[in-house]
């Protein structure tokens, strides 16, 4: 393909800064066509963003002879469905996070990118950021000597800022999102820790709805052993006090420690007594670089930034921290 086109299902809030435009601003990229049930709202959406097709029938996009390639925009549930529609019909995928309800149904999402031998790509946008590039490449020159282990902690309110509006609070509803605010945000984390480290020998990990406050579980702390060692505590919480929210990630190694939030803009690295802070510009779009490389991976002048089988690793992680546990 020459120029991606793309069709968008689930043209939410999600879409409005953090990657709509994008499509748009990408070269060999055009946004052509949208799709929402809500047919006033999609209307809306594309008189906006001057888009030239709307929808509200997400089969009708899939087989718009323009549209070549799909991004999938809405709540997890059905991540599956349509990406599987959307590969049946011979067009490329680029899913959000949480690639899918459950590993079993990312798993299903992979096995059909294989039948129907089209591009599947997963939404670990954090991958393309510059700040998490230039955390890969402080790890590259070993700036901290060998890493040892990473603490992070993602303790936040249940009114906390760092998840996306919607009209309907679905993030915590276990059957639209596969679990609570855990689901909606550790996937960034977790994937940048394979991003970084590679695969793992083990992990494990437990959850619990302390607030009561829906059917999700809202405290989940969990530890991953990667295969070069690296060993991985990670603690969640979406009930603590406003003032004391924290969203702070330390790697250590043997020379010193870099410490990032996964929500911010700046990197600390320390070495014995001396510490340098990167300041980092924030992006107008957050998902416009990995969206470049997704459109060259879709043209052929790039590999794939985040497959299928990459994401499915993020998503084991998550059915087995939060699981239940047998004893």
């Amino acid at each position: 393909m020459k120029e991606i086109k793309w069709g968008i299902i689930g043209c939410g809030d999600v879409t409005e800064v953090k990657s709509g435009p994008a499509f748009n601003k990408v070269s060999n990229s055009s946004l052509v066509a949208v799709m929402r049930r809500d047919g006033l709202k999609a209307a809306d959406y594309a008189k906006r963003h001057q888009v030239p097709k709307w929808y509200t029938d997400a089969k009708e996009l899939i087989h718009d002879s323009e549209v070549n390639a799909i991004y999938i925009a809405t709540p997890p549930l059905q991540h599956e469905e349509y990406t599987i529609k959307a590969l049946a019909a011979g067009k490329p995928v680029y899913v959000e996070k949480p690639m899918a309800l459950n590993s079993a149904a990312a798993e299903r999402m992979v096995q059909a990118s294989q039948q129907y031998n089209t591009p599947l790509v997963v939404a670990h946008y954090r991958r393309a950021q510059p700040l998490f590039l230039k955390i890969k490449s402080l790890l590259h020159v070993k700036a901290i000597g060998d890493v040892l282990f990473v603490d992070l902690k993602m303790l936040q309110s249940s009114k906390n800022k760092l998840i996306a509006a919607s009209d309907e609070n679905w993030r915590i509803n276990p059957a639209i999102s596969g679990g609570g605010f855990f689901h909606d945000l550790a996937p960034h984390q977790i994937d940048l820790m394979f991003y970084y480290f590679g695969d793992l020998n083990d992990y494990h990990g437990y959850a619990l709805n302390q607030g009561k406050n829906s059917q999700a579980d809202d405290l989940v702390s969990g530890h991953m052993h990667f295969k070069n060692g690296v060993l991985f505590n990670g603690l969640w919480s979406f009930n603590v006090s406003p003032h004391q929210e924290i969203d702070r990630c330390d790697i250590y190694g043997s020379k010193g420690k870099i410490s990032f939030p996964m929500f911010g803009h700046h990197i600390e690295l320390q070495v014995g007594e001396r510490a340098e802070i990167f300041d980092l510009i924030p992006l107008p779009h957050v998902e416009q670089p990995m969206i470049e490389q997704v459109v060259n991976f879709f043209r052929g002048a790039g590999k794939n930034p985040c497959s299928g089988n990459e994401a499915l690793k993020t998503m084991k992680i998550l059915d087995g921290f939060t699981g239940p546990k047998i004893i």
